[in-house]
Order: structure tokens, then sequence, then C-alpha cells
């Protein structure tokens, strides 16, 4: 009777374990499809559609692999790329809200806001100068949005 209830485990783990794998694989996909198709309408029930879960399922495992909802993901990847078309200077916050794929300015303006620290008009008009000089590869790490949970993060934790 032990050796049936140690194989059933032995079971039941290999199956819990391959079927969090497959999760996983899953939840890149669904991530490299926001980073390709970030422009694109997307949502939650088309992204778990796609890879086979619920919307449910597929928001709870994303969060708990990347620390954020797929619709932050998604809007982290816009106001990313947003940033990069502000600093360039020739298009209107208008312009870029629609090019990233938002359908509110208002939505935009305020995602921006929380996630840059300034509204993107403010932005626009500060980034060109503040970069100036600089290499791409540098512009883009050092101005990659933060989310205020990580900022708290990187506080110095004094004893």
């Amino acid at each position: 009777m032990s050796d049936r209830r140690g194989t059933i485990a032995q079971v039941t783990s290999r199956s819990t374990t391959e079927q969090r794998l497959g999760d996983l694989a899953r939840l890149r996909r669904v991530r490299d499809r926001i980073d390709r198709e970030y422009a694109k309408p997307l949502d939650v029930e088309a992204l778990a559609r796609g890879v086979n879960m619920s919307a449910g399922h597929l928001s709870r495992q994303f969060r708990l692999a990347y620390g954020e909802s797929p619709y932050g993901y998604l809007m982290t990847r816009r106001i990313e790329r947003a940033m990069a078309l502000l600093r360039r200077g020739d298009l209107s916050v208008t312009d870029v809200c629609f090019a990233v794929g938002c359908s509110s300015l208002g939505t935009f303006s305020t995602r921006f806001a929380e996630l840059v620290g300034v509204p993107p008009s403010v932005y626009r008009r500060e980034a060109a100068r503040a970069t100036k000089g600089m290499p791409s590869c540098v512009v883009k790490q050092v101005t990659r949005p933060v989310r205020n949970r990580e900022a708290a993060a990187l506080a110095p934790q004094l004893a």
C-alpha cells in the first residue's frame, strides 16, 4: 500500500511540475506577444485564448511569474515605446498615444505620469535636452520607467 501511495505522489508531483513548466512556456509566449504587438488592441481574454488558458488563470500566473498583471506589462511596454517616440520630438503627444496602441489620451497621460513621474508633454519638452549626446543604448537604460513598487524596493535597507 505504501508503494502505491509513493507512486501516486510521484505521478502527482511530476504532473504538477509538468503543468507548471507548461504554464511558464505559455506565459513566455504571452509576454513575447505583448512585446511584439504592443501597438495592437490586446486584452487579457484574447491573450488567454491564444495560449489555451482562462483569463483568470493567465492573470494570476502572469503576476506570479513577472510581478505584474498582463495589462500592467502591456502598458509598461507602451510607455517605454512612447518615451522613445517623445524623445525624438517630431510627434505630438496625441500622435504618440495612438502610435503605441492607446485609444484614450487621458488614460495614456495618466499612466505615463504614474510610471515616468511627469506628464508626456513635460517629458517630451525636457527629454531631448536631458539625453542629448548620449548613445541610444545608454538612453534606453537610464530612461526606462520604474513602477512605484519597484522604486520603493530599491530604497536602502537600514538596520
